[in-house]
């Protein structure tokens, strides 16, 4: 399923086992001083932790976001551990959490029982028709083909949830690896290739019949690719949201039955569904109407395939990580146990985060992000009032929306409820795996026509990261975060706002960035701007999408400067309401110097050292292509370049690489 809009501060691969460095305040050693801040800030501020972390083979990006993150899971870990399932009630949140991590990590029983817990599935994949076809798509657990649907608010009244159709169904994930031609494309489709082959060989397929399948899947996910919107096209909430009455469309395709489809997932009355890219719809009408019952059932096969390949024996796992070595550079599979944790950890999320908060969240944590927020407000409120590119009309109209956010700080008020979900160790890994995404599709599907709850969180609090909901006009930090290198009680306020600081102002930010400033007060999708201050801000924001368009991130390769405008908006936003948010809390003393550096040094520093990692060139290259988040190294030397107090902090000139003069400086928020 797919969700719309979320707007995160990183999407972080939590894939590190080093030891978190708990100093309270800029570590000295994290620092290169044979690098001139100047002329690069950020090999200046993160160079030691660089060399003191060399990027081991299981990692394709290891950073001090992940150290973090590895922190996280090691206490989710010891969590998981203390659970006593042989004397939990059967049905129980400790039972369910402690047997789903302990088949995960039950090599033995899933290396013996292979294939055989695909085998009822594929042979219903096998009986597949045009007629049957939406039945099928609906009842199979794990099947992820031609599209995905989601429930979520209304665009237009968020009062509302609506029913929400999505592209999909290729499973390299991304348009593009379909549909160029460069080096880079046809490495990763070959692997792709090979990967589907293997797939098949292993559940049965001889070399011929293998071979079919892998053609019949390329051309399938090739035709959808062409008809998907680009990901800077789905930047534009406008464009993606076309509510169209459900007898409209089934009159226009009819080669598939959305009407049968939402029937078969309990759905009987749908009215309106929202189709967010329609080229795309009419893309997988035709497909349907036009190809055979054999290209069908490989097609389905492959995508059923490739959402259990990762729960089943060694081999199947073997070979999606064969693609994974070609997709990000990695060398090495993760330890089982990490990937045994991340299943409880997600499909069970807020159960665990419920003992994780308990054990790891202390009260005065959340009493301290609360004063942060409100006074990263009451910064932002006063960089709204300073614009010169904006007038008092719309200026009005963002303040009416800053003073409604909704703050969302380290766990919900109300935990989900998990009795309807059966976790029986007596059946197959995968089959869990199915009851799982079953439970949590019903979930969603319950709240289609029925009012919002703005309390429901779309992250679970032992998350590392955070987010902004433009529907629901809500700033969510989970606990996860709450910890070093972001936020620790005992630094000093310069290093705080330099770090979770930053956060809070960067998920504010997106509130107005180029997607969340097309919402109003209320998350409702409405131009609440006049025509010129429009006009003003994309001038702007076309500024900073060029500058970003110049950094090369890799001999020849380009940043995407359009596909990470909001996030780059974000980073300009959080640096420099933080900014101002620490400078008023210092109501007009004197900061001292500590360990030799001067407040704005630490502040600067501390946001620069979120960012420190390694990073494979094959990641570099996967993250351009797919993360609208810019490269850490980037999030610090391009955004810093036109903030002219970090210029001053550094004694920063005409002529260093690091300056930019005033007249190229794009200042947004």
């Amino acid at each position: 399923m797919k969700k719309n809009y979320l707007c995160t501060f990183a999407l972080c691969a939590l894939c590190s086992s080093g030891a978190l460095a708990l100093s309270h305040g800029i570590d000295p050693n994290n620092l290169d001083p044979s690098v001139n801040p100047a002329n690069d800030f950020y090999n200046y501020a993160c160079g030691g932790w660089m060399v003191r972390n060399p990027l081991a083979d299981e990692y394709s990006r290891f950073g001090s976001f992940d150290q973090l993150g590895e922190l996280n899971r090691s206490q989710v870990k010891d969590l998981v551990l203390g659970l006593d399932a042989s004397s939990a009630e059967f049905g129980s949140n400790t039972q369910k959490i402690a047997d789903l991590y302990a088949q995960g990590m039950d090599e033995q029983r899933l290396n013996n029982e292979g294939a055989s817990p695909l085998m009822a599935d594929l042979a219903t994949l096998a009986s597949a028709t045009k007629a049957n076809l939406p039945q099928i798509l609906a009842t199979v657990p794990g099947l992820d083909a031609f599209f995905n649907i989601f429930v979520e608010a209304d665009m237009a009244d968020v009062s509302t949830n609506a029913m929400y159709w999505y592209q999909g169904g290729i499973g390299l994930g991304d348009r593009d690896y379909y549909i160029l031609n460069g080096d880079d494309e046809q490495r990763i489709r070959t692997a792709y290739r090979e990967f589907l082959h293997t797939l098949a060989t292993l559940v049965g397929y001889d070399h011929a019949a293998a071979y079919r399948l892998v053609g019949n899947v390329i051309d399938i996910e090739t035709a959808l690719a062409q008809a998907a919107m680009s990901r800077e096209e789905l930047r534009d909430p406008a464009a993606t949201y076309n509510p169209t009455p459900m007898a409209d469309i089934c009159a226009k395709y009819t080669n598939f039955d959305l009407r049968k489809f939402f029937s078969a997932l309990g759905i009987n009355k749908i009215e309106t569904l929202v189709v967010s890219q329609p080229k795309a719809l009419e893309a997988v009408d035709h497909i349907i109407g036009s190809i055979s019952d054999v290209a069908l059932r490989d097609y389905l096969t492959a995508c059923y395939l490739r959402s259990a390949a990762s729960y089943l024996s060694d081999d199947f796992v073997d070979a999606e990580f064969a693609l994974n070595q070609v997709l990000s550079g990695v060398q090495q599979q993760q330890p089982r146990w990490k990937r045994a944790l991340s299943i409880p950890n997600s499909m069970l999320g807020e159960a665990l985060g419920q003992l994780y908060v308990e054990r790891y969240f202390p009260a005065e944590s959340k009493a301290k992000m609360e004063t942060l927020v409100h006074n990263l407000q009451t910064a932002l409120g006063q960089h709204i009032d300073a614009l010169t590119w904006m007038s008092s009309e719309t200026k009005a109209r963002a303040h009416e929306k800053l003073s409604t956010f909704l703050v969302k700080i380290g766990y919900p008020d109300t935990w989900r409820d998990y009795s309807a979900l059966t976790i029986d160790p007596q059946k197959s890994y995968w089959n869990n795996i199915q009851a799982c995404m079953v439970f949590n599709l019903n979930y969603m599907l319950s709240d289609f026509g029925k009012p919002v709850d703005r309390n429901r969180w779309y992250m679970t609090p032992q998350t590392v990261n955070a987010y902004y909901n433009p529907t629901t006009n809500e700033i969510c930090f989970p606990a996860g975060i709450l910890q070093q290198p972001f936020f620790d009680p005992e630094a000093d306020d310069a290093v705080n706002y330099g770090a979770i600081g930053v956060v809070i102002g960067h998920e504010m930010t997106h509130g107005f960035d180029d997607q969340g400033r097309n919402f109003d007060a209320y998350g409702n999708l409405n131009n609440w701007w006049t025509d010129a201050d429009a006009d003003a801000f994309n001038r702007l924001a076309d500024q900073l999408v060029a500058q970003f368009d110049a950094v090369e991130v890799a001999p020849g390769v380009h940043a995407n400067g359009r596909f990470t405008l909001g996030e780059n908006i974000a980073d300009q936003g959080g640096l420099r309401v933080a900014y101002t948010a620490y400078h008023n809390s210092l109501n007009g003393a004197e900061a001292p110097v500590i360990d030799g550096f001067t407040p704005d040094q630490r502040f600067y520093l501390a946001y620069a050292n979120v960012w420190a990692a390694n990073i494979r060139e094959a990641e570099i290259l996967k993250r351009t292509k797919t993360d609208p988040h810019s490269l850490g190294r980037w999030r610090v030397n391009a955004t810093l370049r036109n903030i002219a107090p970090f210029f001053a902090a550094f004694n920063i000139n005409q002529g260093d690489a690091m300056f930019r003069p005033e007249a190229e400086r794009v200042i947004i928020w």
